[in-house]
């Protein structure tokens, strides 16, 4: 399989640097969106050797992925490893998304096996979510709610999202699910440094019980 990584980067010239370095450790190709950054996020990504493209203006993380996951597979590859550009997720644990690519469609990370580091609000909301998204998707995914993930050619090319927010990686478990595409999970580390979430607990809490309602309604 050809695979490139996919790293979308918002105001991330802190981490960016060695996030893609490390990953060029395990993948030759990787592409990072810097989704209309006002700092140097996109000179940063191509001094550490990545292929670089640039929103002119800020977009979000689905609308980022959408560009760069169409990017990818317009231009030849087999799938696509998305990673945060943050440092949250650590490159050293991608052959484990390399090995398990062998026999799945989607490959998401699972941050649930050990939840000592985790913050309480956070382990609850992945735990509810994930449980409601699996059963929505009919194959039970541990952690719906991770970026850290595997997304085959095929499996993209043949759902149809709605949702451009942080609700995207759910809808695309769910959809994926539905098409009876392989969806594997495995067991990831998280780090929790100084990054600043962008969730918004109310409009993004909201977002997601939309998103439940209407695919719980339809059956595509």
């Amino acid at each position: 399989m050809k695979i490139a990584a996919l790293i979308p980067a918002y105001r991330e010239e802190k981490h960016l640097g060695q996030v893609v370095r490390e990953t060029k450790a395990y993948l030759q190709d990787v592409l990072v969106i810097d989704d209309g950054s006002p700092d140097r996020t996109a000179d940063i990504a191509r001094e550490a050797g990545a292929t670089v493209l640039v929103n002119q203006e800020n977009l979000g993380k689905g609308d980022t992925l959408v560009r760069g996951l169409n990017h990818l597979f317009e231009n030849g590859y087999d799938a696509a490893l998305c990673l945060d550009a943050d440092g949250q997720h650590l490159p050293a644990e991608i052959p484990r998304f390399l090995e398990a690519a062998a026999g799945a469609d989607l490959v998401v990370g699972n941050r649930m096996a050990d939840v000592r580091d985790m913050p309480f609000a956070r382990r609850w909301t992945n735990r509810v979510t994930s449980w409601i998204l699996s059963r929505l998707a009919g194959v039970s995914v541990p952690d719906t709610q991770c970026g850290y993930r595997l997304v085959g050619k095929n499996a993209w090319q043949n759902v149809c999202l709605q949702t451009r927010n942080f609700d995207f990686e759910g809808e695309m478990i769910v959809k994926m699910g539905r098409k009876g595409f392989r969806i594997a999970s495995v067991p990831i580390t998280t780090v929790y440094g100084d990054e600043v979430s962008a969730i918004n607990p109310m409009r993004d809490t909201v977002r997601f019980f939309k998103m439940v309602w209407r695919l719980w309604l339809t059956k595509d």
